[in-house]
């Protein structure tokens, strides 16, 4: 297997991960340090669920930074063994569950479980364009398997800005990283009573 970086902080800094093949993207060091950075006071404790998975490079490193459970969510079968074999290499297989399934099926199939997540980081291929935004859709939904004021980051071109709304997921912040845009969201309930909210009579 190729080179996926290395884990940037915590408990398995320093350690070399796989990627699942040559078409692997994952975001370089400095990106992942620099959005790593913002996310840590988030991470420990925290429950996260990584979409489009690939190496599970992003998943790995919210583990080692604190986070208590992580679920791995890739279509891809290369990209499943890569992602057991770097949990391997870093001794944390038993915080981390990995599913083999489309991103926004399995989003949808996360609604009725008990579990809430504290952070979603979603990182689907840029050639799908539409895949972004049917996926952040998924996570804004009033069902949706996140817990109040969670945290979603996406990826995607800079030359095409992911969408400031996506149901209940309202953007915060985006940082750009070369070819790289990271959009982060925050998940707010309570803007379904705000935005039906009726305006003041006249």
């Amino acid at each position: 297997m190729a080179g996926a970086g290395r884990v940037v902080a915590g408990s398995a800094r320093g350690i070399g991960l796989a990627a699942p093949g040559s078409v692997a993207r994952p975001l370089a060091d400095r990106a992942k340090e620099a959005v790593f950075a913002i996310l840590e006071p988030i991470l420990p404790g925290a429950w996260v669920l990584d979409l489009c998975a690939g190496s599970g490079a992003a998943g790995i490193e919210a583990l080692s930074r604190g986070a208590v459970r992580v679920v791995f969510v890739d279509r891809d079968a290369a990209a499943v063994r890569a992602i057991r074999e770097n949990l391997r290499r870093t001794g944390l297989a038993d915080a981390a569950s990995v599913i083999r399934r489309d991103a926004v099926a399995a989003t949808r199939g996360l609604a009725g479980e008990a579990a809430r997540f504290d952070l979603v980081i979603v990182d689907p291929p840029y050639a799908e364009t539409n895949l972004r935004a049917t996926i952040l859709a998924a996570l804004g939904a009033p069902d949706s398997p996140l817990a109040p004021g969670a945290t979603v980051i996406a990826t995607g071109r800079w030359r095409s800005p992911a969408p400031e709304r996506a149901g209940l997921l309202r953007s915060t912040r985006s940082r750009r990283f070369g070819e790289t845009l990271v959009t982060f969201y925050r998940f707010d309930p309570g803007a379904v009573d705000a935005d039906a909210a009726p305006g003041p009579v006249a």
